[in-house]
């Protein structure tokens, strides 16, 4: 018997280190080339508390993202990590039915141009892991659109603990339809098992749009999701074509290849990168996935000198490089300005204000300037870093990436961009403009308050936060 239990518990370890260290498909943590950009823009969706004392809502990101399918005619690629209508606890909140907007435009595209490759990639938390139909993805495919949920069991366990008994002890028996248990997200039953494949807390996260348009490929990669739910929440995108699209079209299809999908053929002409001392812009876009995220972040921050600039607004931060890089910049001399979402609202539920609460505390500490979005139900959702030089210079982050382990370290699936270039561009100064309306509340628009409303200085919830960003028990 004694034989029996070791031989068990070695095969348990063995699962554990396996799902933690086995190596990353191909084509993921993709760091692409600074790329000279073409028809750049940045957009925001924007909630507020107007004069009025009213919450108002301006959108532009799915806007464009509609206006983007009509342009199609070759080819569109949307892979987006939350694509459902579920609506949690907000049934009284009006809402924005992203998901059906976007499923009805890429169906009347498609059966506009029959022709026309549709490739949607996205997580399997849309089907509750196979504990339910999404009528979405049934639409899709009865117009013969392509659809891939994501083979998350190809990626590196981020709640090792947990993965370890699950992965030998449930994974194999699969998972299926049922009736069994609440629907953790909306109407309806699901299995149990869906329960315990939520527990492993991995996803494609990502959230991108390509598409053509007149012999030209154009994308999109924004902090937004086609979620009911999340239809009031604050994000930001950055759209662009020219070589860097083609960058983000390649990372894509490493996500077709890792789920044993179709891979599209396309037939646009890629751009031809300009030599160095022929090109007249310097304003460049770069693509980033998963860990390469955090290593263009920390060499950002790290080369922010004294008397420059670093802006930030981020839904979650927990990172502890990302901290300590903060830190150490503040103590250079570099201004840091940090909003943050208070954590505090989650689809109609409450939640504890962890991580952002203790590590809040622990930037306000260091003298970084900190304050909360004034959220009203809704998240303050983006992902969003600037730096500014003393010469004019301005570097941007923006995408799916939250500022944390699980985003950050080749768990999730993740891409981020960064545009670089002379601050008075009219994308990088339209999202320092974002920044500093949000952070100082022009135009009579509340968008964010002091960091006193907010502040939390529990020793408990900071122990909670390391405990749970270390282990990965948690679901930031």
């Amino acid at each position: 018997m004694k034989r029996i239990i070791r031989i068990i518990l070695a095969l348990v370890i063995g699962f554990g280190i396996v799902n933690v260290f086995k190596p990353l498909p191909e084509g993921l943590n993709f760091k692409g080339e600074e790329q000279e950009v073409e028809n750049v823009r940045f957009l925001a969706d924007r909630t507020f508390v107007n004069a009025r004392g009213e919450r108002e809502i301006q959108q532009e990101i799915f806007d464009e993202v509609l206006n983007m399918i009509r342009q199609a005619r070759s080819i569109i690629v949307v892979d987006m990590f939350l694509f459902n209508d579920y609506l949690g606890a907000l049934e009284e909140e009006p809402y924005r039915a992203l998901s059906s907007e976007l499923t009805a435009a890429l169906v009347a595209q498609k059966q506009r141009y029959p022709n026309l490759h549709i490739s949607v990639i996205s997580d399997p938390i849309n089907t509750v892991y196979g504990g339910a139909r999404s009528e979405h993805f049934d639409q899709l495919r009865e117009a013969g659109i392509q659809v891939t949920v994501t083979d998350l069991t190809r990626l590196r366990s981020s709640n090792p603990i947990y993965t370890t008994f699950w992965a030998p002890f449930v994974s194999p028996f699969g998972n299926k339809e049922a009736n069994t248990v609440p629907n953790p997200f909306g109407e309806g039953g699901v299995s149990i098992r869906s329960y315990l494949a939520l527990l492993n807390f991995k996803a494609n996260h990502r959230k991108v749009v390509l598409s053509d348009h007149e012999d030209t490929l154009v994308a999109l990669v924004t902090s937004a999701n086609p979620h009911d739910g999340s239809s009031a929440h604050g994000n930001v995108a950055l759209q662009f074509s020219g070589a860097a699209a083609h960058d983000l079209l390649q990372s894509e299809m490493a996500v077709l290849d890792m789920s044993n999908a179709f891979i599209p053929m396309l037939h646009l002409p890629v751009p031809e990168r300009p030599e160095s001392s022929t090109s007249n812009s310097d304003t460049t876009v770069q693509v980033l996935t998963e860990g390469a995220v955090e290593r263009a972040l920390l060499e950002i921050i790290g080369n922010a000198e004294r008397d420059e600039w670093l802006d930030l607004a981020v839904f979650y931060m927990s990172d502890r490089h990302v901290i300590e890089a903060l830190i150490e910049a503040s103590q250079r001399g570099v201004n840091i300005r940090v909003l943050l979402d208070p954590n505090k609202d989650a689809f109609g539920r409450e939640k504890n204000g962890i991580p952002n609460r203790p590590v809040a505390h622990e930037l306000v500490s260091e003298g970084i300037a900190v304050r909360w979005c004034n959220t009203q139900g809704e998240q303050c959702h983006s992902k969003w870093l600037m730096h500014r030089t003393r010469e004019g210079h301005a570097t941007m982050v923006l995408g799916s990436t939250n500022f944390t382990r699980r985003n950050m370290h080749n768990l999730n699936l993740e891409t981020s961009v960064v545009l670089r270039g002379d601050s008075e561009q009219p994308a990088l100064d339209s999202a320092h403009q974002w920044f500093e309306q949000r952070w100082f509340n022009l135009d009579g628009h509340q968008y964010s308050i002091e960091y006193a409303v907010y502040a939390d200085d529990s020793k408990l919830n900071q122990l909670l936060y390391r405990v749970m960003e270390a282990t990965g028990l948690s679901t930031f």
